[in-house]
């Protein structure tokens, strides 16, 4: 009966629904993209722990670790931070054994780092777009090494745009130039294993029960850590989580705020409200046929919101990629991020999305529905 109400409404709706849908969307595309990860990665890590911290482990443990019974493979691998340009653009630097590699073939626009070349470099989608680089270019020395000097480092390719997320700010290179970079020769951060089948459970066992290393001064013994699969999956999806709880967090506050509008637009301190209501129960409406139809009313403004927002959610993911919202998920990045950040809508918010609207407008116009409900005809519309 109030089309302009209505809308208002409706739009109240879509304001509060929409950076909500947006939110959830993106935590859990990332954390889908996270236990992705985890699945096509090394059955078993495997790294070093000296005084209850992580060290890096000796090259030598490789063939302890190769040694264990229901061992198919071990990689040694080299992760760390670098710095780079005059912007400070943080970045990770992954060396990896030639062995390794191929696997990442698919993925990567140009050429993985031949095997007897040193000083080549995979970069990132993010890193390639906010440092200008393309195949064929040329990163200046950002690292300092005593004994091999400092190199120019040459892009020999970049990771597709469809590649997944973190590979955004990655730098790929061989285990060698990692080893340069960093100044570490004859260690590494981690070992990479893979198990023959079924076989997961023992080897875990195994090198804890069984190994140690000697640390490169030969002064102390580095216990082996092993994380699995299973493990990963635990850890990985936190940072995702504790976003997710803020962002609801922020959403009470958002969602206080829409039931305040709906109280306004619904009819509160509102005479032609109070006075629509006086004349139906004058013609004969009952109290509990006008809240009927009041709850009528809230269903279909809320259905309405929650499809509006709905689709407007997946618009803006589809086509801006949820920009602004992104950046809240995402250590580290500018608000507007450089790569597309993966998302996914699935049921279960899209149903809560629809509780929620419903709650608001229920909560908005129930209350006033109520209180003139229950004033005499004669009263309400006078």
């Amino acid at each position: 009966m109030h089309p302009l109400r209505s809308l208002v409404s409706v739009c109240a709706l879509v304001a509060v629904i929409l950076p909500y849908l947006v939110g959830m969307a993106l935590a859990q595309g990332l954390e889908a993209e996270a236990e992705a990860s985890v699945q096509f990665g090394a059955d078993l890590l495997v790294t070093g722990v000296q005084f209850g911290r992580t060290v890096p482990l000796p090259l030598e443990a490789i063939k302890q670790v190769r040694a264990v019974d229901g061992v198919k493979g071990a990689l040694p691998r080299i992760v760390g931070e670098v710095v780079l340009g005059k912007d400070r653009v943080h970045a990770v630097l992954v060396g990896l054994a030639v062995e390794d590699a191929p696997a990442w073939s698919a993925c990567i626009d140009g050429e993985l780092p031949k095997r007897d070349s040193r000083y080549e470099i995979v970069v990132g989608t993010g890193l390639a777009r906010r440092l200008g680089l393309k195949i064929g270019s040329v990163l200046p020395p950002f690292y300092r090494n005593d004994k091999e000097g400092e190199r120019l480092l040459r892009v020999v390719g970049v990771f597709k745009a469809d590649a997944p997320l973190w590979q955004a700010h990655l730098m790929l290179t061989s285990f060698d130039t990692a080893a340069i970079v960093f100044d570490q020769r004859g260690a590494a951060t981690d070992l990479l294993v893979s198990c023959q089948p079924g076989k997961q459970d023992e080897v875990h066992r195994a090198i804890l029960q069984r190994l140690s290393f000697t640390s490169a001064d030969g002064q102390g013994v580095i216990r082996p850590k092993v994380t699995t699969r299973a493990d990963l999956l635990v850890m990985l999806p936190r940072g995702v989580l504790h976003r997710e709880g803020v962002f609801n967090l922020h959403f009470v506050l958002a969602l206080v705020v829409a039931i305040l509008v709906l109280l306004v637009t619904s009819g509160v301190g509102l005479t032609e409200r109070r006075r629509e209501i006086g004349i139906l129960k004058a013609t004969g409406w009952q109290t509990d046929e006008i809240l009927l139809r009041g709850l009528a009313e809230s269903f279909a403004l809320s259905l309405s919101g929650a499809c509006i927002a709905l689709g407007l959610a997946w618009l803006w993911l589809r086509v801006g990629n949820g920009f602004g919202i992104a950046g809240f998920f995402l250590a580290g990045v500018d608000a507007v991020p450089d790569f597309p950040i993966p998302f996914r809508i699935t049921p279960v918010p899209a149903l809560l999305a629809f509780v929620l609207a419903f709650v608001i407008v229920l909560t908005g116009t129930l209350v006033s529905a109520w209180r003139a409900a229950i004033v005499a005809p004669r009263e309400a519309i006078r």
